[in-house]
């Protein structure tokens, strides 16, 4: 296993230098996943909550929070992203989030995209938790990313 970047030679945390490295396209893929009831899964979407518009907030509370995982994660560079979608949808036994992020950068988005499907993740349970309290939320991992020197990786 290689050295973590993040650590410098006495152990210290840090702020990786990427000032040399050149700026290319990169993109990252995440998804996280709302284990829920049946029910609970049709309230989302049929836009009866009590606390409104399910989906659409939760989808909106990703993009948001992909704009500020640099205030959030305390060595993440702050980026210019050019592209963020993140995208509620029906699966097994709950909701699915899927958030897919972009940039011209000189470091990934990786930690963006995961920060995007977990806060989704998040605002679905506290727009559904009247419905239902014991709501998990599980699966959160990046599926995909592109660019910089590590170049391709699916999970």
């Amino acid at each position: 296993m290689g050295r973590l970047s993040h650590l410098d030679a006495e152990g210290r945390a840090r702020m990786v230098d990427v000032s040399d490295k050149a700026a290319s396209a990169r993109e990252a893929v995440a998804e996280g996943f709302v284990r829920m009831s049946k029910e609970t899964r049709v309230l989302a979407f049929s836009g009866q909550a009590k606390k409104g518009e399910v989906i659409a907030t939760a989808e909106l509370a990703g993009v948001m929070a992909a704009k500020k995982t640099a205030d959030l994660i305390p060595l993440c560079h702050p980026l210019p992203l050019s592209s963020i979608h993140v995208a509620v949808e029906p699966a097994d036994h709950g909701l699915r989030v899927v958030a897919r992020v972009k940039t011209t950068a000189q470091t990934g988005v990786e930690m963006e995209a995961l920060t995007a499907a977990s806060l989704a993740c998040l605002t679905l349970f506290d727009m559904l938790k009247a419905a239902e309290k014991g709501m998990v939320i599980e699966g959160l991992r990046v599926l995909e990313k592109s660019g910089g020197r590590s170049g391709d990786w699916t999970a």
